[in-house]
């Protein structure tokens, strides 16, 4: 009798206790985790964002619909920054004062990002894959920080030295948004240069609401570019190639990074973009849809959303599944430690994105393989990775 008054007695202090942590940890109740998202539904990057946060809750609905993750149910909050800092910080302070926030998955923008650390970092909140590939995703402190995918910087350079190696080119140039985003691939765009023995010449910066280029390419004409790297929108970006070829200058070798690795960017009518190179950490998913684990997934995309999901869908689908694996590490009794070190202890092949996902106490980068894609007939088209 007395052994079995104390296994009770030791039960109900466990029970407590799980909830005690639980109601010492923002955003983390017995039956719920709250995660959050400060995304782009509506700018100049809603191409990313509004595919990205369909993926995860794919994820996140079914499940939840399986009982969640022992035990809690996810709540996914999206607030809507229009790639604008103003609606970013209103965004932020909502989910950190209101909603309460276990964690934030998915957040799109560098400059939004780096300003979203100022109110994250002294609450501990972690940052999960967030939609930029900038190497101040990695800022100190560290430890609440977790990105997928190689940096803007590496991708442009390595992008750089493959064309050069390619085609010869001798003189590289970059249109950019003068952020913290258009200047990592400016820098990038530049080391490759001077690392594949040639010159970077020209740049031009420009606004997110452009839409005439005529101008800036007549510039970099004269300057001779032969390999322009580009930083800027998505449907920027699209419109510069487009201009490019109305205007001849097909010895151009136009390339973004991963902000312009899209199926929408591929598939524009009239072979637009065929041609455009991007430089990424992650391979096109329509490249490979007839593989087991691509095929899977664009069959479940397309139940649960009635849609043909794109390459961002799959990064956002991706993320949210590494978000389960790390809650599911973190056990029961989830705190910001546990989920950390939950998040240090993943090691597993991606076979969705294409990309080996490898984290430790002194590695906070997923993968940094750069895979290098061009545009044939509406599809990206595997051409480089190292």
């Amino acid at each position: 009798m007395t052994k079995g008054i104390k296994g009770l007695a030791a039960a109900a202090a466990l029970t407590v206790s799980a909830t005690w942590v639980s109601a010492q940890t923002q955003g983390v109740t017995d039956d719920e985790i709250v995660i959050g998202s400060v995304n782009d539904l509506s700018g100049i990057f809603a191409a990313v964002g509004v595919p990205a946060t369909k993926g995860a809750n794919v994820v996140f609905d079914r499940v939840n619909a399986a009982g969640g993750v022992h035990g809690r149910t996810i709540r996914y909050v999206v607030e809507d920054n229009g790639y604008q800092m103003p609606r970013a910080m209103q965004g932020y302070n909502k989910l950190l004062n209101r909603d309460k926030v276990f964690a934030m998955l998915q957040s799109l923008g560098t400059p939004m990002n780096l300003a979203g650390f100022k109110l994250l970092d002294p609450k501990g909140i972690p940052n999960v894959a967030p939609l930029t590939a900038s190497t101040q995703m990695l800022q100190e402190p560290i430890k609440n920080k977790f990105t997928s995918f190689s940096t803007y910087f590496d991708q442009s350079r390595i992008g750089v030295k493959y064309l050069a190696d390619q085609f010869g080119s001798q003189n590289v140039c970059t249109m950019y948004l003068p952020t913290d985003f258009g200047e990592e691939i400016l820098e990038g765009s530049k080391a490759g240069a001077e690392e594949a023995g040639i010159a970077f010449v020209a740049e031009t910066t420009h606004k997110p609401d452009e839409t005439d280029f005529v101008g800036s390419l007549s510039k970099l004409k004269e300057e001779g570019c032969d390999i322009v790297t580009i930083a800027l929108g998505v449907r920027q970006a699209i419109t510069v190639v487009g201009t490019a070829k109305k205007m001849g200058l097909t010895d151009m070798k136009f390339m973004g990074t991963a902000a312009s690795f899209l199926t929408v960017v591929a598939q524009v009518p009239g072979g637009v973009t065929d041609g455009f190179y991007a430089a990424a950490s992650w391979q096109d998913l329509w490249a490979r849809a007839d593989d087991p684990v691509p095929a899977a997934f664009i069959e479940e995309y397309k139940a649960a959303t009635g849609e043909d999901p794109v390459g961002f869908s799959m990064l956002g689908y991706s993320a949210a599944e590494m978000m389960v694996k790390a809650l599911e590490a973190a056990g029961p009794d989830l705190t910001h430690e546990s989920f950390i070190a939950a998040m240090e202890s993943l090691d597993y092949q991606d076979d969705l994105v294409g990309n080996r996902m490898t984290y430790g106490p002194d590695d906070h980068q997923g993968a940094d393989t750069v895979f290098v894609s061009v545009v044939e007939n509406g599809t990206w088209k595997l051409v480089y990775e190292e």
